[in-house]
């Protein structure tokens, strides 16, 4: 359970970075919050590829990767939204 959670973290952590690769531009909050993005989004990636019968986030695989990195990348849009609709 606990190493599950640590792998989650990690591969959330580097589907964060390789989304904030494809979408770069300075966002408020800085790396935290592209951290956090990144872990929720391979959450949600994991969610939405399960739900369609991609896969999941379990492993660290080209697929899992791919659905974390996606996931990551409508976090990061969609907060980005957000944003620019506040301000």
């Amino acid at each position: 359970m606990g190493m599950g959670l640590i792998s989650w973290i990690v591969l959330g952590l580097i589907a964060g970075g390789i989304a904030k690769f494809f979408m770069p531009g300075k966002d408020p909050g800085g790396c935290f919050i592209t951290m956090i993005l990144g872990i929720l989004g391979a959450s949600v990636g994991g969610w939405v590829g399960s739900m369609f019968g991609w896969g999941t986030v379990e492993s660290f695989d080209i697929k899992g990767i791919s659905i974390s990195v996606l996931g990551a990348i409508l976090l990061l849009l969609v907060y980005r939204l957000v944003l620019k609709m506040k301000g």
